[in-house]
């Protein structure tokens, strides 16, 4: 992989990663435009993950050194962290992030292998796009949803969220919808999906660091630039998938989902 397809891919990483659209499904067809073997280096698709996961951290910097704070506290005095999740909807918050864990971890450990073989097929990834669609234009079934987030809601979205490892199933999307579906607030459903993308991408960069130490990178050029172009493109798409949720737009996403699987499978071989 050159400089500049690691650009490309980091670019179409950053504005995918967060609109609706399936970031993992548009790497993998964008690596069979440039002529790339499909999901023949998953340590990049980790890395560029990464560079979106930073943008998360410079977008809700403020919010996440409030919960880092809230959460340490919540440590010193364990003794203290019954009354706290009823009063603190931080500690909550928090608690509600670990939950979307379960379901993620077991479906990694499980279906881990399966799930980097369906990267090797871009055909199969345009079909999903077609499954993100759909998913995004039921929301219009879900008129102003307006209720708050709590533990039950939290595992069906990490159950989402553990479906959205496929390739063209939209994490942002998969867990949006998911949490708008459950009746959740719109702003609160996208700045949980955001934040609870942080723990599943930090984990799985430092497995696949602890790799690239043991065998080795013959070029970690690409690997910087593709997650530092992802870096700056995903702090746009948050921005912009934010002001899309609260609008209520999401439904605009299903249509381009649609042709862009549709092409895909016309013209992937």
């Amino acid at each position: 992989m050159t400089w500049w397809q690691a650009a490309l891919l980091g670019l179409l990483q950053g504005l995918t990663e967060f609109l609706p659209v399936s970031s993992s499904g548009h790497l993998v067809i964008g690596q069979y435009v440039l002529g790339l073997p499909p999901g023949d280096d998953v340590v990049f698709e980790v890395f560029v993950h990464f560079g979106t996961t930073l943008s998360i951290v410079v977008v809700y910097r403020a919010l996440l050194v409030r919960l880092v704070r809230t959460g340490l506290r919540t440590l010193a005095r364990p003794m203290e962290l019954p009354d706290r999740w009823r009063t603190d909807a931080d500690v909550r918050r928090i608690g509600y992030v670990i939950l979307t864990m379960i379901p993620t971890g077991i479906a990694y450990v499980l279906f881990d292998d399966a799930i980097e073989a369906a990267f090797a097929d871009p055909h199969f990834a345009a079909g999903m796009l077609l499954v993100t669609g759909l998913l995004l234009l039921l929301t219009v079934l879900r008129r102003n949803p307006n209720g708050p987030l709590t533990a039950a809601k939290s595992l069906l979205v990490g159950t989402a969220q553990a479906f959205a490892m496929i390739p063209g199933i939209s994490r942002s999307g998969a867990t949006i919808c998911t949490a708008l579906y459950a009746n959740v607030e719109p702003e609160e459903a996208a700045n949980f999906s955001f934040l609870m993308l942080l723990p599943v991408v930090m984990g799985a960069t430092l497995l696949k660091t602890a790799e690239v130490l043991e065998t080795g990178v013959a070029d970690w050029t690409p690997l910087v630039v593709g997650t530092a172009v992802a870096f700056l493109s995903g702090i746009l798409a948050i921005r912009l998938v934010l002001d899309f949720v609260r609008k209520g737009r999401l439904r605009y996403f299903a249509w381009y989902c649609f042709a862009a699987g549709a092409i895909g499978l016309l013209v992937i071989p």
